[in-house]
């Protein structure tokens, strides 16, 4: 089967090279030994790292990558791994555009933003271009998580100093402080934060209304024709909550893909409802794209596009795929927002966020998804690959759902259709298995950790896809089957 034609860099060496197998070895020229070994690096990191810092695959020992290039990772032996789940290198490992775009610049001037440079003023015009009007004012900042945190200051100005804000159950914004008061899959596991009674929920307080996750697989409403009504009813509940204490609501957020959920995206007139009555009471959609941004669903360039009745975001933030790996993330907001924000009297200044290293990085980005047709090929393998599943559901009992769009896909999988029970033991199982035996690195999320993932770079080819469907398989048919005592196996983070 012959695979993507592709450029592979490492330590500054390029080559061109052609996968016709499905797991190749390293190239040489990919690959250099490393002075410190894998077990040296464990112990430098356990000796630290916090114990909160934690390592993929740490139950079967852990992974030392050293190398990438495309859809693979290499370890530090040389071996090569199919990456199904890095959606940070969002065009492929250690593109060439990119990592030619990076050393040009940072061998000429890296500094702060106060400057002026071309780079980021051209990423910033570049970015406007892609999104729908009104969004035309965008902050540079190095993360996700510090992109959300400041569309919630952007938003309080906004509502005169309204803190109120509805959120999604299981959804994750980040690990500020801010951030993590708005993400119930840290609030509600986080001692640090004390939860009262708001509404029918628990929360990190008065200000933070929480909504039910729009799951049409696990949660109350399952058919795709009504529940994106019935899901935003919960929104407008919240709205009059907050309207009957005499108080306005400063946003409603939601990722477009909620990704730490186990791919959940909002089912058709969800966001057309929800948004429509957080406006009537003063308040902002912010669509969160720091997973599925930059073309990654397919059929649309931004997530908040899929299904969305063209609703159009007050704020959009993104982060992860922006850089392919630099730290480069922004918030997209309209003039109105922006001059508000401006009234509240100190600048606004970030040190490094869109420096002329990281904007060069992401002008590489966003030229690569034009040139290479990222956006086409993702809906095409994206669509191969659900199909591919959908098959295998009719052959494989634990496969209990398959969602998604273009290469954001979940496949969850269950014990028994009746009860949905979660298959979560047998998909550490499965995870550690792919990796073990078929060199395929994988992402578990989910409330049960009972979904895997697909959020692999874009460059994700039909063979990298037949690769992974035939040892999932594999895995389920020859290897689970030998299991004699599922619920010993022990959870393998990722």
């Amino acid at each position: 089967m012959t695979e993507f034609l592709s450029i592979g860099l490492f330590f500054g060496t390029s080559l061109w090279f052609l996968n016709r197998k499905k797991h190749i070895e390293c190239p040489d020229t990919l690959f250099q030994p490393q002075s410190t070994s894998k077990e040296e690096v464990r112990e430098l990191r356990l000796k630290n790292f916090c114990k909160k810092v934690s390592i993929s695959y740490s139950n079967t020992g852990g992974l030392m990558i050293v190398g990438g290039y495309g859809s693979k990772l290499i370890d530090e032996t040389g071996k090569t791994y199919l990456d199904t789940r890095n959606n940070v290198c969002h065009i492929g490992h250690q593109h060439p555009k990119v990592v030619q775009a990076v050393q040009q610049q940072v061998a000429t001037l890296n500094t702060n933003s106060r400057y002026l440079h071309p780079n980021v003023a051209i990423l910033a015009e570049r970015l406007v271009s892609l999104l729908p009007d009104p969004l035309e004012v965008v902050f540079f900042v190095n993360s996700g998580s510090e992109a959300n945190d400041l569309a919630l200051r952007l938003a309080r100005v906004h509502a005169g100093g309204s803190r109120n804000t509805i959120v999604v159950d299981r959804a994750y914004h980040g690990h500020t402080l801010a951030t993590i008061e708005i993400s119930p899959y840290k609030f509600e596991s986080c001692s640090e934060v004390t939860l009262i009674q708001n509404g029918p929920f628990k929360t990190p307080g008065k200000h933070i209304w929480k909504v039910p996750c729009p799951d049409v697989y696990r949660g109350p409403h399952t058919d795709s024709k009504t529940a994106g009504k019935l899901y935003a009813d919960y929104v407008n509940q919240a709205c009059d909550a907050y309207e009957s204490r005499g108080e306005s609501v400063s946003a409603f957020i939601i990722e477009s893909g909620m990704s730490v959920a186990g791919v959940v995206l909002p089912p058709p007139g969800y966001l057309k409802h929800a948004v429509g009555c957080v406006r009537n009471v003063g308040g902002l959609f912010i669509a969160d794209e720091v997973q599925t941004g930059f073309g990654r669903f397919g059929t649309s360039y931004w997530g908040f596009q899929h299904n969305n009745d063209d609703v159009v975001p007050d704020i959009v933030t993104m982060g992860k795929p922006f850089g392919n790996g630099m730290p480069l993330a922004a918030v997209a907001t309209t003039r109105k927002v922006a001059e508000a924000f401006e009234t509240i009297g100190p600048e606004y200044f970030n040190t490094f966020g869109g420096n002329p290293v990281c904007a060069a990085a992401g002008l590489a980005v966003l030229d690569t998804i034009e040139s290479e047709g990222l956006q086409a090929k993702a809906a095409e393998i994206g669509a191969y690959l659900k199909a591919g599943f959908m098959k295998l559901k009719v052959r494989l009992e634990i496969i209990g759902d398959v969602r998604g769009c273009g290469l954001f896909l979940g496949i969850e999988l269950i014990r028994a259709e009746e009860t949905l029970a979660p298959a979560t033991e047998e998909t550490a199982f499965i995870c550690s298995k792919l990796k073990e035996k078929h060199a395929i690195l994988t992402s578990i999320d989910g409330t049960y950790d009972n979904v895997l993932v697909i959020k692999p770079p874009m460059v994700f080819s039909k063979g990298d896809a037949d690769d992974f469907m035939d040892g999932f398989e594999t895995v389920v048919l020859e290897d689970l089957a030998l299991v004699d005592d599922i619920l010993s196996i022990s959870r393998t983070p990722t």
